[in-house]
């Protein structure tokens, strides 16, 4: 997912604040960014706003469906947490698999994962790698 400019951030959040007036729920402005930021996936309007800010920066986000490879393995799942590291520009991210993936390539042992943390960058590639140069994880968004 592309995320929007921080012009139009705003504008939905203006929305989003007057949605919820008309509702009788008060809130600030800082609140419904910080809310809209959330939504998107970021931890606060201030990573959300300087992720934006940023040129054609690919942005994941909570909720989004995914497909890829975890240690070799295809998968297709949804992520359930993200969030930014520092100015690193990596994230943590937090994937529950449709259907387990057996991490474990000998024959007679099996280890399966429904769930699994990486970081990864914001391309969704991870940053550790396997033993053979691989990246854990290889994700990108199902549309």
């Amino acid at each position: 997912m592309t995320l929007p400019s921080v012009a139009q951030l705003k504008s939905q959040a203006k929305r989003l604040k007057a949605a919820l007036a008309a509702k009788g729920q008060e809130l600030s402005h800082s609140q419904a960014l910080e809310l809209l930021s959330a939504q998107y996936g970021f931890k606060d309007w201030n990573t959300a706003c300087a992720t934006a800010s940023r040129p054609n920066q690919m942005v994941f986000a909570v909720g989004d469906r995914v497909s890829g490879t975890y240690m070799k393995q295809s998968f297709k799942g949804e992520i359930l947490a993200l969030a930014r590291i520092g100015a690193s520009g990596q994230y943590r991210v937090t994937l529950q698999f449709d259907n387990a993936v057996d991490v474990v390539t000998f024959d007679s042992f099996s280890a399966y994962r429904s769930r699994v943390t990486c970081l990864i960058h914001a391309d969704g590639v991870a940053v550790k790698r396997t033993s053979d140069k691989e990246p854990y994880l290889r994700m990108q968004r199902i549309d």
